[in-house]
């Protein structure tokens, strides 16, 4: 099971691949959450203490050149396949039974950037990818930047957060036409922050037939833990019977069985 978790910035898709990633480390599956998101918060939302929180591998300068055979940094030739097989073990760190990595941001100029940093990641998100019997939860900024159209094929699904707001519809509609492009099989959406009493099938009507895998309640206390820049979790999995509503979805539209 490998799904990548996408959407607009402060629509929660951080909280919900924490509350996935903590839900599937307590029905006892392999996790590893990987924070590919340059603004990295993953590590607080799950509760890691900061003193403990991953370097974040886009950092990595002395690692990336001798990976990557860049020993002169840019503007020199490097590998493209760096060997990446010992990068999980050596640099995730486990929080409630997650196994967390840090991949950082990449620096772009112009059009793009084709730079060790770049070939590295994208290495290391290919083979965590490949990688048999683990829950693979990729917390993605609102782009596919770690995804290639080789990777794409073996996520299971790519997950688009919303909230209620026109924004955060139009970057779902964004979001769906450049996976489509890479070909990522199953796409969909997962309505966060809904009122009390409002019906979520007016919004559903927004999302040009992207299916809706389930939704998440407004919380205060998610809210509140967010803005203090902690994790939600208090000895339990909030908002826990959504959750498995979301999960027993994705199960359905996959065919992957990832509880047991």
């Amino acid at each position: 099971m490998k799904i990548a978790i996408s959407g607009k910035g402060g629509t929660g898709k951080t909280t919900l691949a924490a509350l996935l990633a903590r839900t599937f480390a307590g029905e006892g599956r392999p996790v590893i959450a990987v924070d590919a998101d340059p603004d990295a918060n993953l590590a607080s939302a799950l509760g890691l203490p900061r003193g403990e929180w991953p370097e974040p591998i886009s950092q990595m300068r002395d690692l990336i050149y001798e990976r990557t055979g860049a020993k002169g940094g840019y503007g020199t030739f490097f590998k493209l396949n760096p060997d990446v097989r010992d990068l999980p073990d050596k640099f995730s760190r486990t929080v409630h039974g997650v196994r967390l990595l840090t991949l950082g941001g990449v620096a772009k100029g112009g059009g793009g950037c084709i730079c060790p940093e770049s070939a590295l990641l994208k290495a290391l998100v290919t083979h965590l990818l490949l990688r048999p019997g683990e829950v693979v939860i990729l917390d993605m900024e609102a782009g596919i930047e770690h995804l290639g159209r080789a990777t794409a094929q073996t996520v299971a699904m790519m997950i688009i957060v919303v909230e209620p707001g026109q924004q955060s519809m139009q970057t779902a509609r964004s979001i769906r036409k450049l996976a489509e492009e890479i070909h990522i099989p199953r796409l969909g959406v997962v309505i966060n922050k809904l009122p009390p009493g409002m019906d979520p099938e007016p919004l559903a009507r927004h999302l040009a037939g992207l299916p809706v895998l389930g939704t998440l309640s407004l919380d205060p206390q998610i809210a509140q833990a967010d803005l203090e820049g902690r994790s939600p979790f208090t000895g339990r999995v909030p908002q826990a019977s959504e959750v498995r509503t979301i999960i027993d979805a994705i199960i359905s539209q996959t065919g992957e069985e990832a509880a047991g």
